[in-house]
């Protein structure tokens, strides 16, 4: 009997081909050297740096790694490397964490669930190499997967463009061999006969001035290191009928071990009315080519077309310069995109289609009314001026494939004329008669609502707002340290008001107002509950923490009642999920008289938060008597997060919030890197901003793709 060998492929020199990239996190540069040496004497190539500072980290997260290694840094946790890695362009990069001294065999699934990818321990040489060529392996995978899907995205884009127009010389490469080219790469050459091509050396014919500069790329290229694949080349080569520089890409074939070269040519026609037409004739097939190819790539159940078009354009537009004109058509598509995180594909001038994709019909629609929000009247920036946008929002649902561009012309006729889905009903509760707003009734009589002068434009125009139902609701998710509450987003509102956006917030004049200010907020409540009513169909654990005027607390003498309607509404499993937030400033005006509707609230279903906290010398006693979950601090404390001592401070003061109760604590307004990743250094488990997820519209979890 013969014998079988049986080899590991984990062990096979593919993964030694290629240079392999490693961005160690580590305060010992014994353990940086030993890693090191490990790789070396296994015949890898090794490009690794070592630091253990945030900044640093910051920086390199910038370049393209393989793997990340975790050991021990002054002032960085693994959690805050997962969280920054998760938002970089290299989302799935794994981290693999040196066994920390404290570890317990047990831990081993909550790290997994954190986003470690393993836990290795160096004092095992061959068990902790396997582990790292698992990771490297699963790292190269994922790399690959993403290449070849923009790689053959370009490729079929070309492919088309070679069939449609001739402005690409094309040719095949084995092994630094021709193998095959077209008609428009021989006479770029000179070459007058296919057959004189094919196993000529490519270094042979393009003959470049700087060779060494040109055989790096090519070898690097060769091992799939496509960021490196365009560029330009003066070619020494006198039968090149085209003046230097050439403007050369490599892209994968499907064949393997085989590159295709492209190089651009100069086209003399590239104004004919016939190019023009060819070129718009391959924007649509590409279009459709790609959606087609997405459904391949990321299986769903159900999908649906989405077109994004004007509903109307301002006139201003038609009037300015070409700049604005030209930008104002560029941020339609950066506003949709920002919106939802899909790809979007030009089809018209400001018109754009997308694919949106659900498990289940339910979740589609669900995802399909969240965007009608997105209809209301919207404001654009642009050099520093606001214009206005008016969307309008179709479906169709996609059942089978795109057949052609004949066919993919009727589905966007279909979604460009249906509708969006509306939000029904939770069962037996009718949402549009059981939430009417009453009559106001307050109860502290001798308060009556201040009738509003004529020239409180700013009172009038928020009042006509609310008559329209244009009053806009943001929603931004708040990043859980523990992992666990995933889906909590916090809702702030504000409307358009001299052509510009005003935060509901900075409306002072309100207190002059009790009775708009409580009409408002319940408003606010009612459509807020609406969206998370829909939103739990996709994300059951999905809560709110809504920002409120302290009118509706104090004055409106229903408003307990009116919380446990919302929440029967809402229909979610959870105990509570609606957490009420109003101002310290307001609250601590009237501790006892707070307190009783706090408790009141509390019985209904309800949770209560104080916003801007901690900054006077009042917040500590207000706390040790108030009856509330959670805080969020005030924005001068966020700011401490900007350097090191001031960081400690806060720490200082979270410690001693946590001495008197233990809330839960949020800091918000993260909006850069640096804030977003000192947040881990103090105790507060909630933390937010717009480097994690901006204000939206509607709803969506930040990793919903």
């Amino acid at each position: 009997m013969g014998s079988i060998k049986v080899r590991n492929p984990l062990l096979s020199k593919k993964l030694k081909r290629t240079e392999t990239r490693l961005l160690i996190i580590d305060d010992n540069q014994i353990r940086f050297n030993q890693i090191c040496d490990l790789l070396t004497t296994n015949e890898h190539v090794v490009q690794a740096i070592l630091l253990d500072d945030l900044q640093s980290f910051e920086k390199q997260l910038q370049q393209n790694w393989d793997l990340i290694i975790f050991g021990r840094a002054y002032d960085l946790k693994y959690e805050q490397a997962l969280s920054l890695i998760q938002l970089s362009k290299q989302p799935n990069l794994p981290i693999l964490l040196l066994k920390p001294e404290d570890y317990q065999a047990e831990q081993y699934a909550h790290y997994m669930r954190k986003g470690v990818y393993d836990i290795l321990n160096l004092d095992f040489a061959d068990r902790f190499y396997l582990g790292l060529l698992r990771a490297l392996s699963f790292s190269r995978l994922s790399l690959m997967q993403q290449q070849l899907i923009d790689e053959l995205e370009s490729a079929q884009t070309h492919a088309q463009s070679l069939v449609q127009d001739s402005n690409k010389a094309v040719a095949l490469i084995q092994e630094g061999i021709h193998i095959e080219a077209n008609s428009e790469y021989l006479q770029l050459f000179g070459i007058k006969n296919q057959d004189d091509i094919i196993g000529l050396p490519l270094l042979d014919l393009l003959q470049p001035k700087d060779i060494q500069d040109f055989k790096l790329r090519f070898k690097k290229i060769s091992q799939g290191q496509f960021d490196l694949a365009r560029f330009d080349i003066n070619t020494l080569n006198t039968q090149v009928v085209q003046a230097n520089p050439l403007k050369i890409e490599f892209l994968s074939s499907t064949d393997e071990d085989t590159l295709q070269i492209t190089i651009d040519m100069d086209n003399a026609e590239s104004g004919d009315e016939t190019t023009t037409s060819a070129q718009k004739n391959i924007q649509g097939f590409n279009t459709y080519q790609l959606i087609n190819r997405s459904i391949l790539q990321q299986p769903s159940n159900i999908n649906a077309l989405v077109i994004f078009s004007l509903a109307s354009c301002p006139e201003i537009i038609f009037n300015s310069d070409w700049t604005t004109s030209k930008n104002y058509f560029q941020h339609v598509k950066d506003f949709v995109k920002d919106q939802i995180n899909i790809p979007l594909f030009k089809v018209g001038i400001g018109i754009f289609i997308g694919l949106l994709q659900g498990d289940s019909k339910a979740k589609l629609d669900s995802k399909l009314i969240g965007l009608g929000a997105l209809t209301k009247p919207q404001l654009l920036q642009i050099n520093e001026a606001s214009y206005p946008l008016n969307l309008r929002i179709g479906y169709t649902q996609l059942d089978t494939e795109i057949h052609d561009e004949q066919h993919f012309e009727q589905l966007i006729n279909a979604a460009y004329t249906t509708a969006l889905p509306q939000n029904e009903p939770a069962p037996q509760i009718e949402l549009t008669t059981q939430i009417d707003i009453p009559n106001i009734e307050f109860q502290q009589p001798e308060i009556k609502p201040v009738h509003i002068s004529a020239e409180s434009s700013l009172i009038r125009a928020l009042q006509q707002s609310l008559d329209r139902g244009e009053i806009h609701l943001k929603y931004q998710q708040l990043y859980d340290k523990q992992d666990t509450n995933l889906y909590t987003y916090e809702v702030t509102s504000g409307f358009i008001f001299d052509s510009a956006w005003k935060d509901l917030s900075d409306v002072r004049e309100l207190v002059e107002d009790p009775e708009l200010s409580i009409k408002l907020d319940r408003w606010i409540l009612v459509e807020s509950c609406k969206q998370l009513h829909n939103f739990i169909t996709q994300y059951p654990e999905a809560k709110l923490i809504v920002n409120l005027n302290k009118e509706i607390l104090f004055y409106d003498q229903t408003f307990s009642e009116f919380i446990a309607k919302l929440i029967t509404i809402i229909g979610s499993k959870l105990s509570h999920p609606l957490i009420l937030q109003f101002s310290e400033q307001d609250i601590t005006q009237n501790i006892p008289e707070a307190q009783k509707h706090i408790a009141q609230l509390r019985q209904f279903g309800a949770e209560v938060a104080l916003r801007d906290f901690g900054n006077t010398i009042y917040s500590e006693a207000a706390l040790r008597q108030l009856d509330v979950n959670s805080l969020t601090l005030h924005p001068a404390l966020t700011e401490m997060l900007n350097n090191e001592q001031s960081t400690e401070a806060l720490q200082e003061k979270i410690v001693v919030l946590h001495e008197i109760k233990p809330v839960e604590i949020m800091l918000r307004g993260l909006n850069d890197m640096t804030l977003f990743a000192n947040a881990w250094n103090v105790d507060a488990r909630f933390i937010q901003g717009e480097y994690f997820q901006k204000k939206l519209d509607h709803l969506i979890d930040v990793q919903d793709q």
